[in-house]
């Protein structure tokens, strides 16, 4: 009785499978055709050509150096307590007491007390108060402190 079961539940599987083939038979042939495919625009390399044509940028960034790749490279972020973000700075890191004037590439950074003051070109950026540079072994280390906390970035000069 079992084996006639068993017999029987393989042929009904059987037709279901093969009728289902049968009805989705154009569902197995691939179809290549040729589309348009939209791919949004890259970054290019920025030239002295396009930089003269654009607006200069002016107004509080305290994100002002990582947005300059030309001139100075962010290798690191820390980003918590005053204690978390000391104990996350290059080793022998030395502070720069203001005022100061330090220039990498074609940018001036100009420390005065709490803030700074960055420029390029005709861009003219500020990094808002409590912001403390700090110099290490070719490194440049900027803590911030925000009412959410601090926050430490650490870059290296760019490679022309």
């Amino acid at each position: 009785m079992l084996r006639y079961l068993l017999l029987s539940t393989v042929i009904v599987v059987g037709v279901a499978v093969l009728t289902t083939a049968w009805a989705n038979r154009d569902l197995i042939r691939i179809r290549i055709a040729s589309v348009y495919a939209r791919m949004p625009p890259k970054a290019g390399t920025s030239s002295v050509a396009q930089r003269n044509d654009a607006v200069p940028l002016h107004g509080d960034a305290p994100w002002a150096l990582s947005a300059l790749p030309e001139c100075l490279s962010q290798t690191s972020e820390s980003n918590g307590s005053q204690r978390y973000v000391l104990a996350h700075l290059p080793a022998l890191a030395a502070p720069i007491v203001p005022p100061a004037t330090l220039v990498y590439g074609d940018c001036t950074i100009t420390i005065a007390g709490e803030e700074a003051y960055v420029r390029r070109g005709a861009d003219r950026l500020r990094i808002p108060p409590r912001v403390q540079f700090y110099r290490a072994a070719g490194l440049l280390a900027v803590i911030r402190q925000a009412p959410q906390g601090s926050q430490l970035r650490v870059y290296e000069p760019a490679q022309h």
